[in-house]
Formats: structure tokens, sequence, C-alpha cells
């Protein structure tokens, strides 16, 4: 009955049914209601509330959600990173009050731990946080899992599929080393979507991506795509760029024409990324 309910929520969203070839959201991440104003008008379809300078999935100050949420305005949904470590507690209150300030999503990881049935105990704990709310939960998986003891991505895909998860994440815990598709590997990576998409959980790809990337995280199966730094002036500690951001989504729009030739697509990206 629990794990319905979930699902009857998460349905609600509005999330799932994006199928390759259709469309790839773009999601942004920011840290401020300005930087939220940018990334609506260069054209984001998913505003991601996260601190850069916190790690991989930093949470920002409630305060600072809430007035991230309300210069959206219910333009676009708005999406909460809660941490990948620490109590279950202190991360179900975090979800609680994201949800609270009207977080249509939470993300949660699990950079400290490794075991499957420590992985649900704190989704679970996650999600019974969000429970009353439309909010939905995101589990996070990290590509370089093994560098940094973090739990296996497919251990995650299984606890998110069992829990009622909406969906997975695959990110990178490190922003300075070689990037989502250089830590897990073309053939990996689409293999993981695939088993994601085999149990109807949404699948959003992150870490270090830039417009030449795009092209792979399509062909991957991604029905969102996150970026940070891609977005920003001066790399993920920088500031969001609306011009950036309408870049980002001009190469996605690209794509759909140019669908099947992830190639021919990859290097006209690189080739107009090399002209700006």
């Amino acid at each position: 009955m629990m794990l319905a309910y979930r699902r009857l929520c998460t349905n609600k969203r509005g999330m799932h049914g994006w199928n390759k070839g259709e469309c790839m959201r773009l999601l942004v991440s920011v840290r401020s209601a300005e930087e939220a104003k940018a990334a609506l008008a260069g054209g984001a379809e998913i505003i991601d509330a996260k601190d850069p300078l916190e790690g991989a999935l930093g949470a920002v100050e409630p305060g600072v959600l809430r007035e991230i949420v309300r210069a959206v305005n219910g333009v676009r949904p708005v999406s909460a990173a809660m941490g990948d470590a620490g109590e279950e507690e202190l991360l179900s209150a975090r979800a609680r009050a994201a949800a609270d300030a009207g977080a249509a999503f939470v993300k949660v990881g699990f950079a400290d731990v490794r075991d499957l049935d420590l992985v649900r105990a704190r989704l679970r704990g996650v999600m019974d946080g969000v429970l009353l709310s439309p909010c939905a939960v995101v589990a996070v998986a990290y590509a370089d899992w093994h560098e940094v003891g973090a739990a296996a991505p497919s251990t995650v895909v299984a606890a998110a599929a069992t829990e009622g998860a909406m969906g997975v994440l695959v990110d990178t815990v490190r922003k300075d080393g070689a990037g989502l598709f250089r830590c897990l590997g073309r053939a990996a990576l689409e293999s993981l979507v695939r088993e994601a998409r085999a149990r109807s959980l949404l699948v959003a790809l992150a870490g270090r991506i830039t417009c030449e990337d795009l092209a792979f995280a399509y062909e991957a199966g991604a029905e969102v795509v996150g970026v940070r730094g891609a977005a920003c002036d001066g790399g993920r500690d920088g500031r969001v760029r609306e011009s950036r951001v309408r870049d980002l989504l001009a190469a996605r729009d690209l794509l759909v024409t140019r669908r099947g030739d992830s190639y021919g697509m990859s290097r006209e990206l690189t080739r107009e990324a090399s002209f700006r």
C-alpha cells in the first residue's frame, strides 16, 4: 500500500514518460534566487537548488530555498539537494522542509554507505519525510563510487525501485575529476540507464557535463541532464549566466533534429563551442 501511494505521487508529478528521441530536459543548478532568474530566462526546464561549495549535493539554507521557489513562481519545477551523508533524521527533516517550501522533488545521495539495506533505510527515511506532500524523491548514484566509498550505482537503482522513488540521478562526487562519461564509460552508463528505465525509474545524468557531452547523454537515454559549471561564468563556483543556459538549450534542441548520429552531433557541438 505504501509503495503504491509513493508511485501514485510520483506519477502525479508528470515527470515520467519522456522517451528517447522526444526530449531531454535541461536542469540547471542554482544557489540563489538571482541565479534562478538567470536560469529561467535562459530556458532551463528544471531549477535545482544546490550549494556548490558544500559538495556534489550541498543543500542550500531553507530560507534560500524559499527565495528560489518564489523566484521561479511555479513556472518550472524546483528540485532541492538534501546531501549525501549524515543521520537519517537530519536528511528526513531537510526533505520535509524542502517539501514545505514547494520543491517538486528532492535528491539524496549515499556517499557514506555502501550496503543495500543502509541505502534503502536512508531512502525510506527521506521518502517518509515528504510522504504527505506532492514532493517526490530522486536517489543519487555516483559514477566515481569506488573512489570515494559510496554505494554502487546498481545498488542505488535497486533501492530506488524497491522503495518507490521517482528516479535516479547518476552524478560524480568529485568535481575536479574526469567527469561522468570518463568515470563510468559509455557502455556501462547505457546499461545502467536501461536497467533503471526497465524498473520504471526516471533517469537523470550529471557530473561535469559540458555542451559537447550532451549528445552522449541523449544517446544514453537520459530524460534529464543536469549542469552547473557549463551554465556558469568561471566554472561551477561562478555565477549562472542566461546566455550560457540558452546555448545549452540550443545544443539540446539540435540533438532532436539530428537524432541518431551521436558522433556527428558531438563533433558539431564541439565545433560550435569552440567559436563561443
